[in-house]
C-alpha cells in the first residue's frame, strides 16, 4: 500500500513507432516463412509462380521494412529493458538475411529464364516474347534495387555476373565456334593455316557478337541497374563482356598478323576491315562507350594494324608484278598469264572499294608521286570516324581518290608498263603490237561493261583503253602487211608469206580476232584487187583467195573447200620459194 500523497512508479509503455515496427517484423516473418529459401518453395519463383496477386511486391516491401526495422532498433530510439531492442535488432537482421537469400534465389531463377541472346527490339510478330523479356527485366530491377538498398550489393552482383557470363559464353560458343576457355596466348600460337578456315565463321560470329550479344547485355544492365545504380550496371557489363570482346578482337589481330605481306590474303584482311568499320566498331561504341579499352583496341586494329597490313600486301603485289621478267613473253602474242592474274585479282579487289578508300584516304596517303605500297603508313582516326552508317560509308568511293593514289589504278598502271616492256622483246614488230592489242583489249574488257572495276577507274579510262587497243590493231596491220604487201611487187607471194607468218599468232578472243581480220581485209584486199587487175591471169591468187586466207587467221572460220585451196596455195608458194 502506498503512502498518501505518494505516486506509484509508472510502468513503461511501448511507443507507437515501436509497436508498428514490431508488427511489421512479425508480418514479414510470416511471409518469409512461406517463401523460405531452403524449404519446398525454393524451386518456385515469387515473380513467375506465385498464385497470390501482388505477393512478389509484398515480399519486396517486407524486405525493405525489415531493413528499416533493423535501422530503427539500432538507432537507440527504443530501450532494451522496455522494448527488447537488442532482441529486435537480432531478429530483424536474421529475417533480413533470410529475405536476401530468397532474393538471391529469385535472381538466379529470373536470370535463368532469360535467353542467351537478348533482343529487346523485335519485329511485330514476336512482340509477345519481347514484352515477357521486358517484364522479367522489371522484376530483376526490383530485386536488384532491394538488395542494393539493403546492403547486399555484393551478393546481387555475384549472382548476376556468374549467370550472365555463362549465358554470354554459351551464346558466343554457338555464334563463334570458339571455346569460352580460349585465351590470347593460345590464339597467338595459331598459324595462318589454322586461322584461315575459321575466318568466315569469325566474320559472321563477330558481327553478331557485338551487334546482338553484347548490345543485349548492355541493354539488360541499363534496364536492371538504372538511376543511382547505373555505375553498378556499367561495372557489371564490363565484368561480363569485356574479356570476351577482347578475345574476339585478338583472333582478328592474329589473322592480320599471320597474313603478313602475302597478296593472296589481302581479301581476308579487307573482310576484317569491313566487319570492323561497318558493324563491330559502331556496336562497340554504342555498348562500351567511345573511351573504353575495347573501343581503343578495335580502332587500333582497324586503322593501324589492318591498314598497315593491307598497304603492305598491295606493295607486295606491286613488287611481284615488277619482278616478272620482261623477257618472259608468250607465243603468238597471246594474253599474258600475268595480265589475266592481275586483272582477275583487281576485279575482286574492286569489291572492297570502300575499305580501300578508308585505308588510302588523303590524310593517310599524301605522297601520290610514289607507288601505293611505299606511301605513308600513318593512321590517325577516332572511333567516331569509323563508326559510320552503311549509307555514309558507301558514299566514300575509291574513285574520289586520284588515279595515282588509289591502289587499283596504280596497280593497273604498273601492269601496263610491264606489258610495254614485254612487248619490246618480240623479234617481229607486228607481233609486238599484236601482243599489246590483245592484252590491252583484255584489260579494257575486264574494266568495261558497267563493272565495279569501271566504277573505280572511271568510264573515261575504260574507253581510253579500248581506243588504245584499236590503235594497236591498226599499227599491227601496217607492221604485218605494209612492208611486204601494201608497197606493190609480187603481192601474191607476199600475201602467202605474211599469212604463213601469222598462222600461229592468236587473238585475245573472238571479238579481237574479228577486229584483226576486218582491219586486215580493209587494208589488203582493195590493194590486191588493183594488183589482180594489172596482172590478170599471171596472178596466182584471186581477191577471193586473199579474203579467204585472211578470214582463216586468228581462229577465223572458212569453208572446207576454201581452207583446202588456201593450204594448197601456201604449199605451192613455199615450194617455189625453196626452188
Amino acid at each position: 500500500m502506498t503512502r498518501a500523497g505518494s505516486r506509484s512508479p509508472l510502468v513503461p509503455r511501448r511507443t507507437l513507432p515501436a509497436t508498428v515496427v514490431d508488427d511489421t517484423v512479425a508480418a514479414a516473418a510470416i511471409l518469409l516463412d512461406k517463401w523460405h529459401p531452403e524449404d519446398s518453395s525454393s524451386g518456385r519463383s515469387l515473380f513467375l509462380d506465385s498464385t497470390t496477386p501482388d505477393e512478389a511486391d509484398a515480399f519486396l516491401r517486407a524486405a525493405k521494412d525489415l531493413h528499416r526495422a533493423m535501422l530503427f532498433y539500432a538507432s537507440g530510439l527504443t530501450t532494451k529493458d522496455v522494448h527488447g531492442g537488442g532482441h529486435g535488432l537480432i531478429q530483424a537482421q536474421e529475417l533480413l538475411d533470410t529475405a536476401m537469400r530468397r532474393l538471391q534465389l529469385e535472381l538466379q531463377i529470373l536470370l535463368s529464364s532469360l535467353p542467351n541472346v537478348l533482343q529487346f527490339e523485335q519485329d511485330d510478330d514476336v512482340d509477345q516474347s519481347t514484352d515477357a523479356l521486358r517484364e522479367t527485366c522489371g522484376h530483376l530491377r526490383a530485386v536488384a534495387e532491394t538488395m542494393l538498398a539493403a546492403g547486399y550489393g555484393k551478393e546481387c552482383v555475384s549472382v548476376f555476373k556468374e549467370r550472365r557470363r555463362a549465358s554470354v559464353a554459351s551464346a558466343l560458343q554457338r555464334l563463334h565456334g570458339f571455346s569460352s576457355s580460349l585465351q590470347q596466348a593460345t590464339i597467338n600460337k595459331l598459324s595462318w593455316e589454322q586461322i584461315d578456315p575459321k575466318m568466315q565463321s569469325w566474320l559472321t560470329g563477330a558481327r553478331a557478337a557485338f551487334a546482338s550479344v553484347f548490345a543485349g547485355e548492355r541493354d539488360l544492365c541499363d534496364r536492371v541497374f538504372a538511376g543511382e545504380n547505373a555505375s553498378v550496371g556499367d561495372a557489371l557489363f564490363s565484368a561480363v563482356t569485356e574479356d570476351k570482346a577482347m578475345i574476339i578482337l585478338a583472333f582478328a589481330e592474329a589473322a592480320v598478323a599471320r597474313a603478313r605481306r602475302a597478296p593472296e590474303r589481302l581479301f581476308r584482311v579487307l573482310d576484317v576491315h569491313n566487319a570492323l568499320t561497318e558493324t563491330i566498331i559502331p556496336s562497340i561504341v554504342a555498348a562500351f562507350g567511345d573511351k573504353s579499352e575495347v573501343t581503343a583496341r578495335a580502332v587500333t586494329l582497324a586503322v593501324t594494324k589492318v591498314g598497315d597490313a593491307a598497304r603492305g600486301m598491295v606493295a607486295s603485289f606491286e613488287a611481284a608484278i615488277e619482278k616478272e621478267p620482261a623477257k618472259a613473253t608468250v607465243a603468238g602474242g597471246a594474253v599474258h598469264p600475268l595480265t589475266r592474274y592481275v586483272m582477275n585479282y583487281l576485279v575482286f579487289l574492286a569489291d572492297y572499294e570502300n575499305a580501300l578508300a578508308r585505308i588510302y584516304s588523303a590524310e593517310q596517303f599524301t605522297d601520290t608521286s610514289s607507288s601505293v605500297g611505299s606511301g605513308s603508313d600513318t593512321a590517325s582516326s577516332s572511333s567516331s570516324d569509323l563508326s559510320m552508317s552503311s549509307t555514309s560509308s558507301s558514299s566514300m568511293k575509291l574513285a574520289t581518290l586520284s588515279l595515282w593514289s588509289n591502289p587499283i589504278g596504280w596497280l593497273v598502271s604498273v601492269l601496263m608498263r610491264k606489258l610495254d616492256a614485254k612487248a619490246g622483246n618480240y623479234r617481229e614488230s607486228a607481233l609486238s603490237y599484236l601482243f599489246l592489242a590483245n592484252n590491252t583489249h583484255y584489260v579494257a574488257k575486264k574494266v568495261g561493261g558497267g563493272t565495279k572495276l569501271e566504277a573505280v577507274l572511271g568510264e573515261e579510262w575504260a574507253l581510253a583503253q579500248r581506243a588504245k587497243a584499236r590503235g594497236y590493231v591498226d599499227v599491227y596491220v601496217r607492221a604485218a602487211w605494209g612492208t611486204k604487201v601494201l608497197r606493190g611487187g609480187a603481192m601474191d607471194e607476199a600475201v602467202v608469206e605474211v599469212v604463213t607468218m601469222q598462222e600461229r599468232w592468236v587473238a585475245a578472243d573472238e571479238d579481237m580476232g574479228e577486229a584483226l581480220r576486218a582491219v586486215a581485209r580493209a587494208a589488203v584486199v582493195p590493194t590486191y584487187r588493183m594488183f589482180y587487175r594489172r596482172q590478170g591471169a599471171a596472178a596466182r591468187l584471186t581477191p577471193g583467195d586473199v579474203i579467204g586466207m585472211i578470214d582463216g587467221l586468228f581462229g577465223g572460220r572458212t569453208s572446207d573447200t576454201s581452207s583446202s585451196n588456201n593450204n594448197s596455195l601456201v604449199s605451192t608458194f613455199s615450194q617455189k620459194k625453196k626452188a
